[in-house]
């Protein structure tokens, strides 16, 4: 009729154990181990991700060099 609270369970493990120190070892290894190749993949589709054509900088400087063009040849032949 009524639920019982259930006694409360902790998974404890000393610091200091050697059977935790080797699961701690394990663990640093995995989590650095998935870092690099994590990282070592987000580096290959960023590479593959670049597109094509100009950037706006080197559009620009193509603008300003042909408008100088222009003028430069508007004056010569007037």
């Amino acid at each position: 009729m009524f639920k019982q609270r259930k006694n409360k369970t902790f998974q404890y493990q000393s610091r200091f154990s050697k059977e935790n120190q080797e699961q701690s070892e394990e663990k640093e290894t995995s989590e650095t181990e998935g870092f690099v190749s994590k990282w070592r993949t987000y580096r290959d589709i960023n590479k593959r991700k670049r597109k094509g054509g100009f950037p706006i900088k080197m559009l620009l400087f193509i603008l300003v060099l042909l408008l100088i063009c222009m003028y430069l040849l508007e004056n010569r032949f007037n």
